[in-house]
């Protein structure tokens, strides 16, 4: 359900590597126009009742007018209390221009992931990500770098006004890169990149939310970040205890063809 960063491909591939363990049985769900083909801008995407019976549900997915039903599907599975994780742009994942669920055009990011489309800082320009060294313990973040190159252009998540609540917990920021007469130049302000959440249940259990704004489809030539994602799967199913001290298995698997957009 993403149009700019090719998350039908870079999905396929996280999913290839979830079931080359044996341990998954993976679903990936993609956009399709009216007449039903597959169309990176459609605005439905059939199939989504696969969430009455997931486990845990992984979303990318950017200014969707979804039909009602389908969106009553996703709003369904997000209530249950079950793991959620949410990737780029998902924080903007709807964009309806009008009724009920306009509500969802920031409030699926806020409600669930903690924060809402913002801005970023610009076409052309790279980032930079760093382990926060109060999270150097997380499980999530076992086998990942402490600090490692992304081609995703830096989101912004914090700024004088709007903030992620406190129940975040930041795992990774980035620093924005551009080029400055050759040379890389960092510039802006540091911005979270990854964190968790753990969302109280009306059963009194947590519900457990991991979001990073990775997603750039030659992000995940980086094993950092194929790690980041699937550690965060394990965790998010309270299945840490099977991440090993170098971090998940994360193969690159052949004909992973990323596009370059820029």
């Amino acid at each position: 359900g993403d149009n700019e960063y090719g998350s039908e491909k870079s999905m396929e591939l996280i999913g290839s590597i979830l079931e080359s363990t044996g341990d998954f049985r993976v679903t990936v769900l993609k956009s399709v126009d009216e007449q039903g083909r597959y169309d990176r801008h459609g605005h439905s995407i059939p199939g989504l009742r696969a969430l009455r019976d997931a486990d845990l549900a992984v979303f990318f997915m950017r200014f969707r007018a979804l039909p009602t039903a389908q969106t009553e599907e996703i709003e369904r599975y997000a209530k249950s209390g079950r793991p959620m994780i949410g990737l780029r742009t998902t924080t903007h994942a709807f964009k309806y221009e009008s009724g009920p669920l306009v509500r969802l055009n920031d409030g699926f990011g806020d409600d669930w992931f903690g924060q809402k489309w913002i801005a970023h800082y610009g076409h052309g320009t790279t980032s930079t990500a760093k382990v926060e060294s109060t999270a150097t313990e997380h499980p999530i973040l076992r086998g990942v770098d402490d600090e490692f190159d992304l081609q995703s252009w830096l989101y912004i998540m914090n700024t004088s006004k709007e903030h992620l609540p406190d129940d975040c917990e930041v795992l990774i920021s980035g620093r924005a890169i551009r080029d400055q007469d050759g040379q890389p130049e960092t510039f802006g302000e540091v911005q979270p990149l990854a964190w968790t959440r753990e969302l109280a249940t009306r059963e009194g259990n947590a519900q457990r939310v991991f979001y990073t704004s990775l997603g750039h489809p030659r992000d995940f030539l980086h094993g950092s970040a194929r790690k980041l994602l699937v550690n965060a799967i394990y965790w998010g199913l309270g299945r840490e205890d099977a991440i090993p001290n170098t971090g998940a298995e994360v193969p690159m698997p052949e004909g992973y063809e990323p596009e370059n957009p820029k």
